[in-house]
């Protein structure tokens, strides 16, 4: 009987290690393929904005200048007009206002998937912030009866953050509740302290931290709220995304862009804050956003 002479052992182990070189070698490829691949889509998205970008810049002006001409024409100093005309122009400057809206709303999200916008952090009054917002709004919710509160909170101390880009953040929650809200229904603006409790990884110095902490703010909280239809609890995270819209069609067949949320997500986050919604069906939405009083540098 012939017998079977046993391998080495160093034989075996070769022969693993020569399989695992071939499976992590196989592995490696088909990450650098996913690698090359996500980049690919992300170099041809990046095209796509700027061309978008592009086209909203061109038609800017020309509907600012057609937008100057309404506002010329419905002034009667070109002389008086009939009561149809006056309607037609009217509905007219309406429609442009939204295209413009729409357009800037490009602009904005092409500016900030593409790294065009900085973050200008100076001390400011929040209070002087929301009242300005508040006072540009005020005629249009009057204007399809819907009552805009904004009570002044007086506790609410300078703190640094870019005045602007949150003004851009409380318009795009007051428009969503101005679509939403029915005439009869109301809005409130408010600002507050806050105290935030960040989530981050337990450390011995987190919990000593923890300990030794007072109840005092850290940051400040703006809400938008109102009296609509409100939200589904399993959309709530899906409509920071982009190009996602819940709200039905206007009378006159419009949609939004599905940009408004996703630029306030990104506009509240280069601040390092942070904003969300809270909302049941049939219950109106309370839309807030944080902002640190002391930004991490």
């Amino acid at each position: 009987m012939t017998s079977v002479k046993p391998q080495p052992a160093s034989f075996a182990v070769i022969h693993e290690t020569s399989e695992g070189s071939a499976a992590g070698r196989k592995t490696a490829l088909a990450y650098d393929e996913l690698l090359r691949a996500y980049n690919a889509l992300t170099e041809e998205n990046q095209k796509r904005t700027v061309a978008l970008a592009s086209a909203a810049h061109e038609l800017k002006t020309p509907l600012a200048i057609m937008a100057g001409y309404l506002d010329l024409l419905l002034s009667n100093r070109l002389g008086p007009l009939g009561e149809k005309q006056s309607q037609v122009l009217s509905a007219m400057k309406v429609s442009s206002e939204r295209l413009q809206r729409f357009i800037q709303d490009f602009l904005t999200y092409s500016a900030l998937e593409t790294g065009n916008v900085s973050v200008e952090l100076t001390e400011g009054n929040l209070n002087a912030c929301l009242a300005e917002t508040y006072d540009i709004w005020f005629t249009r919710f009057q204007a399809k009866g819907v009552a805009l509160y904004f009570p002044v909170s007086e506790a609410l101390p300078p703190f640094r953050f870019d005045y602007h880009k949150v003004q851009r953040v409380i318009s795009n929650l007051l428009e969503n509740a101005h679509l939403s809200t029915p005439s009869g229904g109301s809005v409130w603006l408010t600002g507050e302290l806050y105290r935030w409790e960040r989530r981050t990884r337990e450390t011995e110095v987190k919990r000593e931290q923890r300990r030794h902490r007072t109840d005092k703010p850290n940051s400040v909280r703006i809400t938008v709220s109102d009296t609509g239809p409100g939200i589904a609890p399993e959309f709530h995270q899906e409509i920071f995304e982009d190009f996602v819209s819940l709200r039905p069609a206007a009378p006159d067949g419009s949609h939004g862009t599905g940009l408004g949320l996703a630029i306030a997500r990104r506009l509240v986050a280069a601040q390092q804050g942070k904003i969300w919604v809270e909302s049941e069906s049939g219950s109106g939405c309370r839309f807030s956003f944080l902002l640190p009083l002391t930004p991490c540098l």
